[in-house]
């Protein structure tokens, strides 16, 4: 989602593949040791998918990534476009139109890549789960508690419910990630939802409660090898810039909150254990530019997160993007990473 506006409320390039390797605003390069912290480093980013289109539509407005089958990346758009990146170059090589079953746009914020080729969208209108076929048909609908809906069904606030979608290891177990929390919730609480997938059918699973930073959203969560989960916690404030942090968070020994009506402080329930990795404002700016007030020119509106692989030494590969909102003032940006977990 658009993060100022939340906030506003809250407080009153990949030009050729030559360029990932060349210094410059277009995709600077930087070695391992450009550490952000003592578990992350960043390589390089690129801008060169910023204001571009492709086969008449707009490269812009992503919020979520995945690794597909054949190895090729999955971009979502939240202005309803899923696009196939090559993954050496991130250069677009197909898009597809989504919609609902009436053939509406989707307010579209996470994306899971299934292994026979469909994939798993979250919506933040409803909000909902769908899963479409590789040329975008809609296959069938994810059952949501009636408490995470948007008001008056549930007690969710409109465009701050699902925006992190990912698939755990196995494939068998789905987890939406809401941005904000619930009304009646404590501020900063947000819920985690979970399904069950059983004969090729998704059921509701497991609920948790992740405390976020003060004012920070979560835009995106991303399962790791072992089970645990990268989650971005992010924020805008005017004149300052983004904030924008990565954490490691473990489902393990949290409470089951999927019958617990108020998260407001209860001792009996655990929350998600989280750890944060770095904040993106200490890495190195790598001569980046930014169009607008930051805190460091690196950043921009990070939205989505996937993991591409390991290094040698056992590093996750993370790939990050932001959306620009199709505002002039931000970047369509794309940042590597190496993750110690």
């Amino acid at each position: 989602m658009r993060p100022r506006t939340v906030l506003a409320l809250l407080t009153a390039g990949l030009a050729a593949a030559t360029c990932l390797t060349a210094a410059g605003p277009a995709g600077a390069a930087a070695p391992a040791q450009h550490a952000c912290s003592s578990a992350v480093s960043i390589d390089r980013f690129s801008d060169a998918l910023d204001k571009t289109t492709y086969d008449g539509t707009f490269v812009g407005n992503l919020s979520a990534l995945a690794v597909d089958r054949d190895g090729s990346l999955a971009a979502l758009s939240d202005r309803s476009a899923l696009f196939r990146l090559d993954a050496r170059t991130l250069r677009p090589t197909a898009v597809v139109r989504l919609t609902d079953e009436q053939g509406a746009d989707l307010d579209a914020e996470g994306l899971a890549a299934l292994g026979d080729g469909t994939r798993l969208v979250s919506s933040e209108t409803e909000p909902s789960v769908r899963r479409h076929s590789r040329d975008g048909t809609v296959l069938d609908r994810l059952p949501v508690p009636s408490a995470l809906r948007v008001a008056p069904a549930g007690r969710a606030t409109a465009n701050q419910t699902f925006e992190g979608l990912t698939l755990l290891p196995g494939g068998r177990t789905l987890l939406a990630s809401m941005e904000y929390a619930l009304s009646g919730d404590a501020t900063g609480t947000v819920r985690f939802q979970t399904w069950d997938r059983h004969r090729g059918r998704f059921a509701l699973a497991a609920q948790y409660a992740y405390r976020t930073d003060a004012g920070l959203g979560v835009p995106e969560v991303r399962a790791t090898p072992d089970g645990r989960l990268l989650v971005l916690e992010r924020g805008f404030t005017a004149g300052v810039g983004n904030t924008v942090r990565l954490y490691l968070a473990d489902l393990r020994h949290a409470t089951d909150t999927s019958g617990v009506e108020h998260l407001t402080g209860q001792r009996e329930v655990r929350p998600i254990r989280k750890t944060l990795l770095a904040d993106l404002a200490d890495c190195p700016s790598l001569g980046a530019t930014a169009k607008q007030p930051q805190p460091n020119p690196l950043l921009d509106n990070i939205e989505g997160m996937t993991i591409t692989g390991r290094d040698r030494t056992g590093r996750l590969k993370v790939l990050l993007v932001s959306d620009d909102n199709q505002n002039p003032a931000q970047t369509t940006r794309f940042f590597h990473l190496r993750v110690r977990v």
